[in-house]
């Protein structure tokens, strides 16, 4: 055999070999649903992670030691309660340590409270948390570096500027549109939701998109406007299951997608969207 042809089967060969040890992203299926829980909120170890663990649903539980925390255990978890989620499956995330809303002024702050979390995490035996919830909902392109130095591989932000707060709707993750640190909320459920606005916010998980939930308490003591009645998230919950919807945790997408294939401009797809679907026009004044 001449050199050429056994040089070009040796690259053939390494090509193939490499192509098996690194497998292709799983394809997207539809009624794909992640699921989150922000805050800390007592109930998602009393009430939501019994009932995930009857479906067999994953979920992440965004950790901040914000609020009163420290001091009021009839509404928030403890510690230990966070580890036992974490032996059960579920994904402990960062939620910063002082659930500290992210603006350009207050970026430097970011990488320690951060770190706060992530050393309480290893403290209790729960790996250092790979996604992220931007506390309030707010978010700063310049913070993405930070987030990224961290160790951060997802981060869930809230339905703006797509979608104004007040609505409790939002959009799908389109994957390679929607930057990995910037992903979408889908639906946010409130106390004034019902089955209808959790069905209205899956029926997004279809074509390659994501439907991202972000609830807080169920019920939550602290912040009542953000509360979700038990029963309520129970009928969300059997629905899900009864659907055939696949309910994962945040970090489990990287299953699903290249979260390296990032867009040239992070807010792009926010703008795109907005011109899509402009707000309507307020009433004229009678």
């Amino acid at each position: 055999m001449s050199f050429r042809p056994f040089f070009a089967l040796l690259v053939l060969s390494g090509s193939l070999l490499l192509s098996a040890a690194l497998p292709a992203a799983t394809p997207i299926p539809d009624k794909l649903v992640v699921l989150t829980f922000d805050d800390s909120s007592a109930s998602h170890a009393t009430v939501a992670a019994p009932l995930l663990q009857r479906y067999g649903f994953g979920a992440t539980f965004f950790i901040t030691e914000g609020f009163t925390f420290k001091t009021n255990k009839r509404d928030y978890l403890t510690w230990e309660q966070i580890a036992a989620l974490h032996r059960a499956g579920f994904e402990i995330g960062n939620h910063t340590r002082d659930h500290l809303g992210i603006t350009e002024k207050n970026v430097g702050k970011l990488a320690e409270q951060l770190a706060v979390i992530a050393d309480r995490c290893r403290e209790h035996g729960i790996p250092a948390p790979v996604s992220f919830a931007w506390p309030g909902n707010k978010f700063h392109v310049t913070a993405l570096p930070v987030l990224q130095a961290a160790g951060i591989r997802f981060a869930r932000r809230g339905s703006e500027p797509e979608v104004p707060y007040a609505a409790g709707g939002g959009v799908a993750y389109e994957p390679g549109a929607d930057h990995p640190l910037l992903i979408p909320t889908t639906g946010d459920a409130r106390p004034t939701w019902t089955l209808e606005n959790l069905q209205r916010a899956v029926a997004h998980a279809r074509g390659g998109r994501i439907a991202i939930l972000q609830f807080h308490g169920v019920p939550d003591g602290e912040h009542p406007w953000v509360n979700t009645p038990q029963e309520r998230f129970e009928d969300y919950m059997a629905w899900l299951h009864r659907e055939g919807y696949k309910v994962i945790a945040l970090r489990d997408l990287a299953t699903y997608i290249d979260e390296k294939n990032l867009p040239a401009d992070p807010l792009a797809i926010m703008a795109r969207r907005q011109a899509a679907n402009p707000p309507a026009p307020a009433a004229p004044h009678q």
